[in-house]
């Protein structure tokens, strides 16, 4: 065990050369002691495929992971958000590392995919869901233990600001910061009590105002301190105990103005079936002879109907903000040919984005459209990051939801708005920028070879700042 060099991953979000300036000293401070590089992004350059490669040093068509989520062919269902790290094909780093050493330990801290890993230590966001409708904000982790310890340390995880409106804003619930403090918190308080060789981080805040607000707005530059303070000191502690440091990140966020509309445009054209229940419309993937699964800048596009294709591909291709369209062919070339993968993957422009939006009148959208629902909806909607501005006294409103909720009585949260343009961030495709890509900062400049890196190469960094 001696042979192996204790390190801390810290994952911080977003972060990209372009965002390092006046308002990052401590993170600028750890640049100059060190090495950085740019990393080029997976394709998708979205949390799980990233997070995937990073940890298996595989690409998609091998890992599997072709997005934040995808269509159950066998189960005729979209399913987004699924934490069980079996989905995850391939050897995990900790996996290797612990082949070499016995001794060695990882703990993974709200990286995705948590559950049911072989990680020595874990903690990730995991809500109940009684019989009775409720849903109860908690956390989950291995070994069982450590949820009810910590929480008595630390206090109950901050799940409002991890996702949703409330996320990287001043709330009830805490500071905008909140989630990600007490997710320092944890990395800490797993370090003092385990000492793991390997501890995986995850600091989400800049995620949320660079979608919300996007990465050229000023308001960027409080967040950028925010996270530049909560990580300069996880670094002071983490060296003070003699541990290596890496900061890096998955994507960059790159400004938007063009949401494409692409399950519209598959039912314009007949290929998308839609059910009404109560009222409502819901997305009928199995039914549909074409549908897509929408995720930031990336979209699989699933036929139930292989004829269609080559239709299905000139229609998309000449839809504005599109820029590519891939066949299967086409996707081995960017290593996501998968059996998860679409029968075609589109690609956006920098500027513009996909929703998953399929219904032409709002008033038919279903009823979790207008709530934060990542587990129901059949694609990204990063449109939950806002309240719905057409609500009179908004926060009013959800106050008497959660009374409600107290009480015992069902309720729906419908605060969130069906407006696609109020979004200004998005990432996905490759920036044209090298400055907006992802970025790695070791502490051990004589572990880097260069100023730019694969995104499979981020295993081997990570092993060799373990081994070396």
């Amino acid at each position: 065990m001696e042979l192996m060099k204790r390190t801390a991953v810290i994952n911080v979000v977003g972060l990209t050369e372009s965002l390092l300036g006046p308002t990052t000293p401590h993170i600028n401070r750890f640049v100059s002691k060190g090495a950085r590089a740019n990393i080029v992004p997976p394709f998708p350059a979205v949390t799980c495929t990233s997070q995937s490669t990073y940890l298996t040093g595989l690409p998609p068509s091998q890992h599997g992971i072709v997005a934040n989520g995808w269509y159950n062919h066998e189960q005729a269902e979209v399913q987004f958000w699924k934490q069980s790290n079996h989905l995850v094909h391939g050897r995990k780093i900790w996996e290797e590392l612990r082949e070499l050493e016995p001794g060695f330990t990882c703990a993974k801290l709200f990286w995705w995919y948590n559950m049911y890993s072989t990680a020595d230590y874990s903690i990730t966001p995991r809500p109940m869901y009684p019989a009775d409708g409720r849903k109860v904000f908690d956390i989950y982790s291995w070994p069982f233990s450590i949820r009810p310890d910590i929480k008595k340390d630390l206090g109950e995880f901050p799940f409002p600001t991890f996702w949703g409106p409330g996320a990287g804003v001043q709330t009830p619930q805490g500071a905008p910061d909140a989630c990600s403090r007490w997710i320092a918190e944890s990395a800490k308080w797993i370090e003092t009590k385990y000492s793991p060789t390997l501890s995986l981080v995850y600091l989400p805040h800049l995620d949320y105002n660079l979608q919300r607000l996007g990465p050229k707005h000023p308001g960027i530059t409080e967040d950028l301190r925010r996270i530049d303070s909560i990580v300069g000191d996880l670094i002071q502690f983490f060296e003070q105990r003699s541990v290596r440091v890496i900061l890096l990140s998955e994507y960059g966020i790159t400004p938007v103005d063009t949401p494409i509309h692409i399950n519209r445009i598959l039912r314009e054209n007949n290929w998308l079936a839609v059910k009404e229940e109560l009222g409502l419309e819901l997305l009928d993937a199995g039914a549909s002879r074409a549908f897509a699964v929408a995720d930031h800048q990336a979209v699989h596009i699933y036929l139930n109907d292989p004829s269609i294709e080559n239709k299905v591909r000139a229609v998309i291709e000449k839809v504005p903000g599109v820029a590519d369209v891939l066949d299967r062919k086409q996707q081995e070339a960017r290593r996501i040919n998968h059996p998860r993968s679409g029968d075609l993957i589109a690609v956006s422009h920098e500027n513009a984005w996909f929703t998953y939006y399929y219904w032409f009148d709002d008033n038919k959208a279903p009823d979790f459209a207008r709530c934060v629902d990542i587990h129901r909806k059949p694609g990204y909607d990063p449109v939950e990051l806002f309240l719905d501005p057409k609500i009179p006294a908004v926060k009013l409103k959800i106050a008497l939801k959660l009374l409600k909720k107290k009480l015992g009585f069902r309720m729906l949260m419908d605060v969130i708005p069906l407006d696609a343009t109020l979004v200004k961030g998005s990432h996905g495709c490759r920036p044209s920028n090298p400055a907006d890509y992802p970025i790695f900062i070791t502490s051990q400049p004589e572990l880097l070879a260069n100023g730019q890196m694969n995104p499979t190469d981020v295993y081997h960094q990570i092993k060799r700042h373990v081994l070396h």
